[in-house]
């Protein structure tokens, strides 16, 4: 007589190893583990944005990666233009990656220095003013073209707020409308 085995006795070879499975209780009762997040203090659920200082880190790292990445690309074209007739790979490569640093880090600087501003002014529009609305963002971004501006003089100062204005403007409207008409 052949021996069959039984589909059971092949599951529990086959069966990964788990160390709770005689424990006779279910996995989800050992380890109670919550799905919302936690807070320290009760005023902070209360609050549904970033403190100053996430604003802060947060605002100034996008900055600055985004204008890193923008001005390596423009050392990238520099540095393919500035080839002569007669460069080998190694000193072609040696261009292109003097260029894409040198502009990739003054970019990355200007656009750091600008996100600083605009999340040290929106935290503090939000702290004066006891609301967290989106005139807070367009004054802050008016304020950010205004100050950045401000050593070229009134009117480029004035130039460059309106600019930062309407800029922070339409990325909020953007976002309200992406918000009410795409589903996610």
């Amino acid at each position: 007589m052949a021996y069959s085995k039984s589909n059971h006795e092949d599951e529990d070879r086959h069966r990964l190893y788990n160390p709770y499975q005689d424990l006779q209780l279910p996995v989800q009762n050992l380890y109670k583990l919550p799905s919302s997040p936690e807070f320290l203090f009760q005023e902070e659920s209360l609050v549904q944005r970033r403190s100053w200082g996430e604003n802060l880190t947060y605002y100034t790292g996008c900055g600055y990666l985004a204008g890193a990445i923008a001005g390596a690309g423009k050392g990238f074209v520099d540095g393919v233009k500035a080839f002569e007739e007669g460069d080998s790979l190694k000193l072609r490569t040696n261009r292109i990656l003097n260029a894409s640093g040198h502009s990739g880090r003054q970019f990355g600087n200007r656009a750091g220095v600008i996100g600083l501003l605009y999340a040290g002014l929106e935290s503090g529009l939000v702290a004066v003013r006891d609301t967290d609305d989106v005139y807070n963002s367009v004054l802050a971004g008016l304020g950010t073209g205004a100050l950045y501006k401000a050593a070229s003089g009134p009117r480029s100062a004035a130039v460059a707020g309106a600019i930062g204005g309407l800029m922070v403007g339409a990325v909020v409207t953007g976002k309200q409308v992406l918000k009410r008409y795409v589903p996610i």
